[in-house]
């Protein structure tokens, strides 16, 4: 098999240098978007478009590169930097493959403010259904750089993260970058959700504003907003994340999620994942929603329904957390371990002595291997010039581990 070259195009032919130009030109196939292959009327041997779906454009440039063919990709920007190369790479064989890089739209629209691009996350939501990737990058992000699509353009990006309570950033718009019609503009989440932008553009989504609320492990009970009694208590919160052991790519359920207080925190340690904190009644929803706009977890999703019915849309987890009870039936319970990924954990807070003779006689008809803990603590008070212990109700931790 011919190698194939894979060349970055950059923004404009001005970008492109000249011994790529000949290298184009001399290509026996040329492949690449119908926009891109248009830069080259001046060639005249065979073209490859590469439209959607791309895996059929590939095919065709493999079989031509098997034949022997000199084959030259031409992409939009850098291959390598969201583009077609990594998919290149993959299906031709790194081997197989030679790449030509070019400058990107983050460079070029960092320059146009004059800031270092080095520090801007960046995300694609090329040929995606929902803004998860988005949301993820906006937790810890200053700056985030988006690459759009036809679908997820700037208004709608807009639109979806004013619906998720994202109020922190201002949104650059870069249209038509390198261009005689190049534009520049920056819009507040509300003003770029009503207008019109040209299809070729970029976005650096900036932020104005921290969160109201620093997002850490172990935020003070009194931050969150609650119903009275209603939470899990920042010690037993702590003890419940650690037993979950999360990574950083983890699927999450948050079943009964009250205040939101365990699938805020979990969303910390799964900040490549998604949580889904699910909850009943509609004030306690409003409660979570208004906690994660508040600390700037956007990477929460928040459930409103009667489980286990409401669970079913929901992606299969690798860790759920019950802290709302198990009910008397089971059915929630059973409903979660039959989803739960093989090798997944389940943790359960418990207060009650019966609902924990049930969990543990279910999780031993089973035969799931788990272990129980007690957690007992008592907080300071003053009192007579001096301080003294209160204990709070114990809560029985129960860890579970579903078999490979």
């Amino acid at each position: 098999m011919k190698r194939v070259h894979v060349v970055g195009l950059g923004l404009s032919p001005l970008d492109i240098l000249s011994p790529l130009s000949e290298l184009i030109l001399q290509a026996q196939v040329i492949a690449g978007g119908k926009r891109l292959l248009d830069w080259f009327n001046d060639y005249t041997g065979p073209r490859i478009i590469i439209e959607s779906p791309v895996v059929e454009a590939v095919k065709k440039i493999k079989e031509e590169a098997s034949r022997g063919k000199r084959v030259v990709v031409l992409a939009d920007g850098d291959p390598m930097f969201f583009g077609i190369g990594s998919f290149l790479a993959k299906t031709l064989g790194k081997e197989n493959i030679v790449i030509h890089p070019n400058v990107t739209s983050l460079q070029t629209a960092a320059a146009k403010l004059r800031i270092p691009w080095q520090e801007i996350q960046t995300v694609s939501l090329h040929g995606r259904k929902d803004i998860i990737p988005l949301l993820r990058a906006l937790i810890n992000g200053d700056r985030v750089g988006v690459f759009t699509d036809p679908d997820f353009h700037p208004a709608r990006v807009a639109d979806e993260l004013i619906r998720k309570g994202v109020d922190a950033f201002t949104m650059f718009v870069f249209e038509n970058l390198a261009t005689d019609s190049e534009k520049v503009e920056n819009f507040l989440l509300e003003e770029a959700a009503k207008k019109r932008f040209s299809p070729l553009n970029f976005i650096i989504l900036d932020r104005v504003k921290q969160p109201d609320i620093p997002l850490h492990l172990g935020v003070d009970d009194n931050l969150y907003l609650h119903e009275k009694g209603l939470i899990t208590k920042k010690e037993i919160r702590a003890a419940g994340l650690a037993a979950l052991q999360i990574m950083p790519g983890h699927i999450i359920w948050d079943l009964g999620s009250g205040s939101g207080s365990v699938a805020i925190e979990a969303s910390l340690l799964a900040d490549k994942g998604t949580v889904f904190a699910v909850e009943k009644k509609m004030e306690r929803v409003g409660l979570i929603r208004r906690n994660v706009r508040r600390m700037g977890a956007y990477n929460v999703e928040v459930i409103q329904g009667e489980m286990p019915g409401c669970l079913v849309d929901l992606p299969d987890p690798d860790r759920v957390f019950i802290g709302g009870g198990i009910g008397r039936d089971n059915l929630v319970l059973e409903r979660a371990i039959n989803r739960l990924n093989p090798g997944g954990k389940m943790v359960l807070h418990i207060v009650l002595l019966g609902s924990l003779s049930r969990a543990r006689d279910y999780l031993e008809s089973i035969k799931w291997p788990f272990s129980i803990s007690e957690v007992h603590v008592s907080r300071s008070g003053k009192i007579g010039g001096d301080l003294r212990f209160e204990g709070l109700n114990p809560v029985y931790i129960i860890s579970a581990k579903k078999p490979l």
